[in-house]
């Protein structure tokens, strides 16, 4: 009899979730799916020559970065990082405030095991990237979510959220935010809910992670202060990728924040990696210490600004007037798309048929909700799929739309 391993699995894995992003990668390849899902970089600006002129360096240093390293991150990309992010973040962070981690989500994953007992509380947006929240929730989390606007989170709402929370017991340990060009909103937050969120922090001892994987890919307007530059007590954990502003094949992500927490989840990935590769990284470093990063920089915001223009455009063209709703977002890779009167799930199933993809929005609320919303993402469909794929999606919400809407 074939033995059930089932039957040993930990209570953990048998309530975990997969991510419905990742679940739908296989369906994505299907031949002639025009995929608005996952959230990938344009693979036409990968700076493959440049990046493939660096692996020099593995004649250069090849004995030492072949083998261990340090699990804190190789030395002269942690030094390369502080530096570069200093204007963003108000100051240099040093040595011992940095680590270099497998993508930024891991950040999120480190910080869980650092901070969080089962059944304790995470305040993220709602919605808010359900990759990080899955997380969260497969080691035991429970949520307090703060609906967002135009604005980005509505700060003020946080308070009697806490109140609430902490006079029933409960015990809050971080708030998780993505303050710019928000996955899956689009939205960006205000410079005053920037500074009112710190306050809440210092005034209820709490941390904030600070997850800006997009804030380097701006369209138009002045960039806003970080929230860590914002905060001069040591609550902010900035956490960063080169996921979408160089390659996400790299695996290569950061945080910066107060030393005594960087080392204790230091500590934590010693256990579940040993280390991001040496070898990532010393790549990485090659390529941004030539100075390449920010001369690549303005090609990807370029290209990523005109396909922007061209899904505003077409969804202006293709959406029925008045029953789909949208925030133009001013950076980033998303629009996030409401309409009222249509159900998100069952437009999936319409236009998967006709081979469109995009990511329904229940997903992205960890209580509940989004039922009327998807997630479209922009940088990696070429224009023509851009037009076409749209033009399928504005005809299968008309098919949709009740009698009384049409």
């Amino acid at each position: 009899m074939t033995f059930d391993v089932t039957t040993q699995f930990s209570v953990s894995a048998r309530g975990i979730k997969p991510s419905p992003i990742r679940e739908m990668f296989h369906m994505l390849r299907t031949p002639g799916m025009i995929s608005f899902a996952g959230g990938m970089p344009a693979p036409e600006v990968f700076p493959v020559d440049e990046f493939a002129a660096g692996a020099s360096i593995l004649r250069e240093q090849g004995r030492d970065i072949l083998q261990y390293g340090t699990t804190e991150g190789y030395p002269p990309l942690m030094d390369f990082l502080c530096s570069w992010m200093a204007p963003r973040l108000g100051r240099t962070p040093s040595r011992d405030e940095i680590l270099i981690t497998t993508g930024s989500s891991q950040v999120c994953d480190l910080l869980i095991r650092a901070t969080v007992d089962r059944g304790d509380y995470v305040v993220t947006e709602e919605p808010t990237f359900l990759g990080n929240t899955i997380n969260m929730y497969n080691q035991g989390a429970k949520f307090i979510t703060v609906p967002c606007d135009a604005d980005g989170m509505m700060v003020d709402l946080l308070p009697e959220k806490l109140d609430a929370v902490l006079a029933a017991g409960g015990k809050v340990r971080f708030i998780y935010t993505i303050p710019n060009f928000h996955n899956p909103s689009g939205v960006t937050l205000s410079v005053e809910r920037r500074k009112k969120l710190v306050e809440i922090a210092k005034r209820y001892g709490l941390i904030i992670l600070e997850d800006d994987p997009y804030g380097n890919v701006r369209f138009e307007g002045e960039d806003l202060p970080t929230i860590y530059s914002l905060d001069s007590d040591g609550h902010v954990l900035y956490a960063g990728s080169f996921s979408k502003i160089l390659a996400p094949g790299t695996r290569v992500g950061w945080c910066i924040g107060p030393a005594a927490l960087v080392r204790t989840m230091a500590v934590f990935k010693q256990g579940v990696d040993t280390s991001t590769s040496i070898v990532a990284q010393a790549l990485v470093w090659k390529y941004c210490s030539s100075g390449a990063l920010d001369a690549f920089l303005p090609k990807i915001i370029d290209n990523y600004r005109r396909k922007r223009d061209l899904m505003e455009g077409a969804l202006r063209k293709y959406m029925p007037k008045g029953e789909a709703e949208w925030v133009t977002p001013h950076g980033g890779f998303f629009y996030w798309v409401t309409t009222p009167h249509v159900d998100a799930a069952e437009l999936f199933k319409k236009c998967v048929a006709r081979k469109v993809a995009f990511v329904v929005g229940s997903p992205f609320y960890p209580n509940g909700g989004g039922e009327h919303s998807f997630r479209m993402c922009f940088t990696f469909a070429t224009p023509e799929q851009m037009d076409a794929g749209i033009r399928t999606l504005g005809e299968c919400v008309r098919e949709l739309l009740p009698v009384a809407a049409k």
